[in-house]
């Protein structure tokens, strides 16, 4: 193993492992500091907290938890990671219209990351926010009820 939590996430898992007695619980949270760190979730990482979790957690458990949930990157992704939703609610207020846009406005496809590693466009299944669409997630921040116009306006201001 390589890969070497920093001093704070290193500290933060081990107040984990004491407040959670199922070494489970652990899993999301230890997760979501090695993507902190890294800006993505890879196996290097991943072997690394199933080693501090310890036993009985596997790297295999912690690799299917990775995999089913879209927060975490499996992979680099730029400065700003725009998620937009691919389910049939969004897709009916407009957001495979704004996909299309984006892919337009940033001049990559969806799953790809702009020459400058500024951008990221990625489609998600559900973001929670049906009701808001056409939305999308940047980062941690929800943007919705969007047009082009407004979309236009917050890849500028994000520059």
């Amino acid at each position: 193993m390589s890969y070497r939590f920093s001093p704070e996430s290193e500290s933060r898992l081990n107040k984990l492992l004491e407040m959670f007695p199922d070494k489970r619980s652990v899993i999301l949270p230890g997760l979501y500091l090695l993507q902190k760190e890294l800006g993505y979730v890879d196996r290097e990482g991943m072997e690394a907290l199933a080693e501090k979790i310890g036993s009985p957690i596997s790297l295999a458990q912690i690799y299917g938890v990775a995999t089913f949930y879209t927060l975490y990157n499996k992979k680099p992704v730029g400065k700003f990671h725009i998620q937009i939703c691919g389910t049939s609610s969004c897709y009916m207020r407009g957001n495979d219209k704004l996909e299309k846009h984006l892919c337009s406005k940033l001049g990559i496809e969806t799953g790809g990351t702009t020459p400058d590693k500024k951008f990221t466009l990625e489609e998600v299944e559900c973001l929670g926010a049906c009701g808001y669409a056409p939305m999308v997630q940047i980062n941690e921040t929800y943007y919705e009820n969007l047009t082009f116009e407004k979309m236009d306006q917050i890849l500028k201001d994000l520059n």
